[in-house]
Parts: structure tokens; sequence; C-alpha cells
């Protein structure tokens, strides 16, 4: 890509060395640990399902009584291996029984002693090597599934219209995403019910009663896909399913998603810590075992830069935003995830009361567009600013669709008139959606047509942004990113590593006798 900013690229490619020590410091930790959620993933992974009478998932189950026995630290699939082999049963009995309190994790069966001698690393292999390529041949089929889809059905040059539903019943937001579709949406997202991140379990079958959203679960997670395949055929494209896999239920929540072929997750590294008071240490894990499983989906990730500037300034701040893209991509690489399904964050926030704002935000968007020039870039609508005037909101969202074409952004989130009022009615994202197509009709070449005058105001705001970022990755890696996010550097909210919910479900992997199938 050709640059319009005149950006310097040797102090593009300092920024992306520096944002890799910094992930660099902190992968040794992230390799040597586990958490619950990503032991209860394995599970999933080889295809344990359902819930006790009292709706706890077997998932759950089995990993506390693993834990309970002391035997986590090895791994929970090493045990289960070790049980299967000693009862005969598969994993859905073993789980089933161990919820009754039929099978004990150190005990007996009907007299007989399971599971208390481990089976050599070998014969745990064996056992588990069935549900270990099932596992893995469900998501290739998957992922074969939407290439297949998507070559049949195209989808526009972009950038993809991206809009939420979040009525809270997982039935009420079909009619409303179909609706969507018809109308022009290319991606829909079903918004998560509050708080559902710091539940440590994922809520199991369809749900009809969230608040501010739906609960994600497998089952809502196949309806809304058979619904939007549906409506993707009618409309002649493929849309694209958003949902969220983060949380105390990262892993778990990637794992469902891949099994029901959802194509984007917003999956941030940090956002978790900042937003959420999610432990520092059990999310950096967390978020490197889910992007293991992206990459094996072909999912892509949509972090979460923009809600920064919900938080702190878009002007003083912006730099915030552009060095945590830097570390949020190099997590991604270090869980194998190429640029393309990297899709980065940033977002149309500047007060619009401020002189040549809309200057500064089409700097911002194209620095973006140039730095990450392979990744397909999450560009947000404005929110902080919008008042409940739904003309002017409009006329915002207009500049912020004429800023996204004149950037060449990827995933386009739009903006609704009645953002601070309610959830959008149908009548509001129909509105939206004209507005956003009608950009992307009439300016759909307009970003190979702009050039920007050079040392003008656009060009030297993007600069002064880069620089800014240079500035504080520096200073990210001369204290490291955890003592970074104790001082609040991102989002000016603080965090101890010490502190957060689920700091419990971290621990340090047994040397030598770990084991996790899926890693190997």
């Amino acid at each position: 890509m050709k640059s319009k900013l005149d950006l310097d690229r040797k102090m593009v490619d300092e920024c992306r060395l520096t944002a890799e020590r910094i992930a660099d410091r902190l992968h040794g930790f992230i390799v040597s640990h586990s958490t619950d959620s990503v032991e209860r993933s394995v599970l999933r992974l080889m295809g344990l399902d359902g819930v006790d009478r009292k709706g706890t998932p077997l998932a759950n189950i089995v990993v506390d009584a693993v834990k309970r026995a002391g035997r986590l630290e090895s791994g929970v699939a090493g045990t289960v291996a070790d049980l299967m082999a000693g009862s005969g049963v598969d994993i859905q009995s073993l789980a089933g029984g161990i919820s009754k309190g039929d099978i004990k994790v150190k005990g007996k069966v009907k007299g007989k002693v399971v599971g208390a001698e481990p089976l050599p690393l070998k014969k745990r292999r064996e056992v588990l090597r069935p549900l270990v390529d099932a596992g893995l041949r469900r998501i290739k089929k998957r992922v074969d599934e939407r290439s297949s889809l998507k070559e049949r059905l195209p989808m526009d040059s972009g950038p993809l219209l991206y809009v939420i539903v979040a009525t809270g019943n997982i039935f009420e937001d079909v009619v409303q995403a179909k609706s969507a579709v018809e109308m022009g949406a290319d991606c829909i997202a079903v918004i998560r019910s509050t708080a559902q991140s710091l539940l440590d379990y994922v809520p199991y079958g369809a749900t009809t009663e969230g608040f501010g959203g739906t609960y994600a679960t497998q089952e809502n997670f196949r309806i809304m896909r058979e619904a939007l395949d549906d409506a993707g055929e009618r409309a002649g494209r493929y849309i694209y399913l958003v949902n969220y896999a983060s949380g105390l239920c990262m892993p778990e929540i990637a794992v469902m998603a891949a099994f029901e072929r959802l194509d984007m997750l917003l999956n941030d590294s940090m956002y978790g810590i900042i937003f959420r008071n999610i432990n520092t240490m059990r999310t950096f894990v967390d978020q490197h075992f889910s992007r293991t499983i992206n990459t094996r989906a072909d999912i892509i990730i949509n972090t979460g830069e923009d809600n920064y500037l919900t938080t702190a300034d878009a002007v003083e701040q912006a730099h915030t935003v552009l060095a945590s893209d830097f570390i949020n991509e190099q997590f991604a690489i270090k869980a194998g995830l190429p640029p393309r399904l990297i899709g980065l964050g940033h977002a149309f926030e500047i007060d619009p009361e401020i002189e040549d704002g809309f200057l500064m935000e089409v700097a911002q968007a194209q620095m973006m567009r140039e730095i990450f020039p392979d990744a397909p870039i999450k560009y947000m609508p404005p929110t902080k600013h919008i008042t409940g005037n739904v003309f002017r909101a409009h006329l915002i969202d207009m500049m912020f669709n004429a800023a996204s074409m004149m950037t060449g952004q990827s995933i386009h989130l739009l903006g609704i008139l009645t953002e601070a009022i309610h959830t959008p009615h149908v009548g509001d994202r129909f509105l939206s959606l004209q507005g956003a197509r009608y950009a992307r009709n009439n300016m759909r070449n307009i970003a190979s047509e702009i050039s920007f005058e050079r040392g003008g105001r656009i060009e030297m705001r993007a600069k002064e942004v880069l620089r800014s970022a240079h500035e504080m990755l520096g200073e990210v890696e001369e204290i490291g990113l955890v003592e970074a996010l104790a001082r609040g550097m991102f989002a000016d909210i603080k965090r101890s590593p010490d502190e957060g919910k689920g700091a419990a479900g971290v621990f340090k992997k047994a040397d030598g006798e770990y084991f996790n199938p899926f890693f190997e």
C-alpha cells in the first residue's frame, strides 16, 4: 500500500519490534500456566457437552473434581484418560458418573479402583486420540463449509456493514438479524447478556431472558448460524456471525464458536483486565489458548481498543489505542493468527465540537490502515459524544461513514441514531444501514482518489500519534506490560496483577507431567 501520510517506516518497525519484546516477556508465563477455563475447553474440544440436573456444565464438574483431587496441575486430559481406561466408559458417561458421585477421581467405581495410578503418556494419548481427532475434524468441517459458502455467496468488497442485535431472547434476535440482512447488513453481532463475562461457567441451551443482550451459549450460536445461513441464501451473500470470546470463559466460548461456525469473535488480550477487572494473569493465559483455537477455526478476532476512548480522551489518548494495537497484534501472532484474521480496533470518538476534529479522525483512520495493511481493521462508530438528539447523531454517523470510505476501512460497525437512548429498534437500524449503504455506494472508490497535503494537518496528526505510541511502547517495555496495566496506562484504568476475578483459577503446569493433547 502506498503511504499517503509519509509515515516513518523505521519508527513503525521499531514499534512492532518493541511490542514483540513486550509480548515475549509474558509468553514464558503464558505457556507455563493453565487455567480452569483452558482445562474445561480441552474437555469441550473432546466432545464433552451438557449439564447436570442443577444446570451446572459437566465440563465444570469434571475440572472441579480433578482440582479437588489435586491433579489439575497435570492437566485434566490425563486424568480423564486414566478414568476412561479404568472404567471403560466414554467421556460423556464418565462426566455423568462424576456428576452423580458414581465415579470418583481418586476412588472406586462399584468397588473397583479407577484412575488412581496415572497411565503412561503414550497410553493416555491412545485413549484420547479418537476424541482429539473427532474434535479437530469437526472444526475442519466447519472451516471447509465456510469456504464453500463464501465462494458460492460472495460478499461485498467492503467495508462490511456490521450491526448488533441485543434483545435478550435468541428467537427475537433471529427476527431482528434476518430483518437487518434484508436491509443490507453483512455481519450480525449478537450482544451478550450483561455480566456474562464474569460467570465462570457457560450457560446451556437456548435462552430467552438476558439483560442488555443474549447469553452466549452453544445452542444460541447454532440457532443464529442456521438463521443467518438461511438469510444469506435469500440475500445471495454470505453473512458473518459475531459474538464474544471474552471474560472468564474465553477459551470455552472459542471452542463453541469453532463448532458452530462463527466468523468473528471479540477476543482482546487486555479488554477483560481493563474493563471487567478479570485477573491479569488469567486473561493472558486464556487469550492465548482461545486464539490458538481461533487460528484452527479460521475465525477473525476483533480487539477492543475502541473502548479505551470511552473512558479516556480520544485526542490526548489516541496513541494508547495504537500502542495497544501493536501489542494485541503480537499476542495474536504468538497464537498463530495470520494478519488476515487479526481485526484490530479503533474508533471515531473525537468530540465533534473540536475544530478540525474530522481531520484528526481521518488521520487516525488512515494511519491504522497504513500501519496494519493486511488486517481486517474494525472501525467503531461514535458513542461517547452521542446524546439523545437523534438528528445530530445521524449527522455525526454520516461523517463517520464518510471517514470510513475515505480511508478504506474493512469492518464498519454502524452508528445508530438512537445510541444512548435504547437498544436499537428495527427502524433505527434501517436508517443507519440506509446511510451506510448510501456512503458505500456513492463513495465506493474515493479512497483510491484521495491524497493528503504533504505537511498538512492530517499528515502531521498521524505522525504525532505514531510518535507518541512509539514513546509509550518504549516505556511499557521498560516497566513491563503488567506494571503498565497496574499504573493505568491504558484507558486510565489501573489493574493490579494480584487482584481481579478468577485469580484462583490460574495455576502452574506440573513440570514434565502436564498433558494437553491440543497443545502437542
